[in-house]
């Protein structure tokens, strides 16, 4: 499957990584396309690079791994019908940061930067996944317990099963919580999850759901 993985920071380098892991064709796309190509590198021998409307025109799954002040420039130079019938999976967290102050929530309670994303793309098929965890633990995550759960939604079945298959593969135990605006939830966590770390905590931790 060709891959385009839209960001190029720890996030997108990570995922790009697993990707290309399993066999996928993979391209990172940036404004610039010599920063991608940078990153890209960095990825791997088998993954390229290039600006965002070629990664996302070239793709047949496309990754959202931007920060959350640029996503929406990203997906306008992307072109939005680049992305069109496509499964995009939404790793962005909408967070915003002050000095002198943790981090906090842009969207949240009744709206989420998940569905924002969806409105943006209003012809793709939006997954929200991976935005719970460190970019380190994205791929084969290990831990003393066992594998962690990665939460995911979207509005489309095919393209949460899609996704569902790429967590399997990536090392995950993965729990469908519905439709996209269950991102209202995911998002909070990843806030959890940074404020965790911040106390003290690491960097190295993970959800999971405990049934009896």
């Amino acid at each position: 499957m060709r891959v385009a993985i839209l960001g190029t920071g720890d996030v997108g380098r990570s995922l790009a990584k697993g990707f290309a892991g399993r066999g996928d064709d993979v391209m990172m796309g940036s404004r610039e396309a010599g920063r991608a190509q940078a990153a890209a590198r960095a990825a791997g021998a088998t993954v390229r690079g290039g600006t965002f409307s070629e990664a996302a025109s070239w793709g047949e799954l496309g990754v959202l791994a931007t920060s959350w002040s640029g996503t929406e420039n990203a997906l306008r130079l992307a072109t939005p019908t680049t992305l069109a019938g496509k499964v995009v999976i939404d790793a962005t967290n909408p967070l915003v940061s002050a000095p002198g102050k943790p981090p906090a929530l842009a969207l949240g309670h009744t709206d989420s930067g998940g569905e924002q994303v969806q409105r943006w793309l209003p012809d793709a098929r939006v997954v929200k996944a991976f935005n719970i965890v460190g970019h380190a633990h994205m791929v084969r995550p290990e831990f003393p317990g066992g594998p962690p759960d990665m939460f995911y939604c979207g509005n489309d079945g095919s393209a949460k099963s899609t996704v569902a298959a790429i967590l399997d593969d990536f090392g995950w135990s993965s729990i469908d919580i519905g439709d996209i605006e269950g991102a209202r939830l995911l998002e909070p966590m990843c806030l959890l999850w940074v404020l965790y770390a911040l106390r003290g905590g690491g960097w190295n931790h993970a959800f999971k759901l405990l049934k009896k």
